[in-house]
């Protein structure tokens, strides 16, 4: 397998877990851009202990996990139930204060970086299988309570209401299950490269995250496989100089897709169409 192959299905497979991290919280109107900042944290965690302190790569990932859950916890106390607006603040805000401070903190490289993080070779099977396993987690939850209780809450908070839902309790266990996630992205992340850089976790991995989330569909889990595959892609389909635009690609395309198709290339409606098409279902 060819580096670029690698890297590609390596990334490919992270971003679809940090678009399932986003995905969760919007289920419940909640863009949690929250998911960043632990996934930042997490990786500066696994690459330093993996470097300095020589611990094992499971040790790492399930503190990671457990790293991500806790701060959302701690947070969601306070934005269980918060507007999606209230939200995003939050969000960019952390993102921006942890960047900042691990540009400042000489002991995780500062703004050069953090390099020569050791772990296993078989990253690549670690992704996939962990991205199975998370898969399988969030289309659970689709299609459980908590996941008909978003749908309602996302249409309206007074029906929910009136239904009995509790908002907070429900927002507050989507936040923690998003950045427990993101949380096991960042040490994933970490370990693939090898090296971290603060550069990474800006603003523009929420554009990018965001163009994940909506140009895929935000209405199921299926749209985030779709597109984080096609737009880390975009780099490998395009000449070096039409690649160097991607960001601007992905703004473009992601401009387009609200106008044109507000809900994403993959929808519900499709879904259960091609569903009640199937000759399985025909036959029942």
């Amino acid at each position: 397998m060819s580096e670029v192959t690698y890297y590609f299905l390596g990334f490919a497979g992270i971003y679809v877990l940090m678009g399932w991290a986003l995905y969760l919280p919007y289920r419940v109107g909640q863009l949690n851009f929250l998911i960043v900042a632990c996934m930042a944290i997490t990786a500066y965690f696994g690459g330093f202990a993996a470097r300095e302190w020589g611990w094992p790569f499971i040790v790492i990932l399930i503190i990671g996990i457990l790293f991500g859950a806790t701060i959302a916890f701690i947070f969601s106390l306070a934005i269980g139930d918060a507007p999606c607006f209230t939200v995003v603040i939050v969000g960019l805000t952390s993102v921006f204060i942890v960047k900042t401070v691990i540009e400042n903190w000489r002991t995780l490289g500062g703004t050069i970086g953090f390099f020569h993080i050791p772990g296993p070779n078989n990253m690549l099977a670690i992704i996939y299988s962990l991205l199975f396993l998370v898969g399988l987690l969030v289309f659970r939850i689709d299609h459980s309570r908590w996941g008909r209780a978003a749908s309602v809450v996302f249409i309206d908070r007074d029906v929910a209401v009136t239904l009995g839902v509790d908002i907070k309790k429900l927002g507050m266990f989507f936040q923690i299950i998003s950045c427990s996630i993101a949380g096991m992205a960042g040490i994933l992340d970490a370990f693939l490269v090898k090296s971290l850089s603060p550069e990474f976790f800006t603003f523009s991995m929420i554009g990018y995250l965001m163009c994940i989330l909506f140009v895929g569909g935000y209405t199921t889990m299926w749209g985030v496989i779709l597109s984080a595959f096609f737009l880390q892609g975009i780099p490998l389909m395009f000449p070096s100089n039409i690649a160097s635009w991607r960001l601007v690609i992905y703004g473009a395309l992601l401009v387009i897709i609200i106008l044109l198709r507000p809900e994403g290339l993959i929808t519900r409606k499709m879904l259960w169409s091609i569903k009640i098409k199937s000759p399985r279902y025909i036959t029942n």
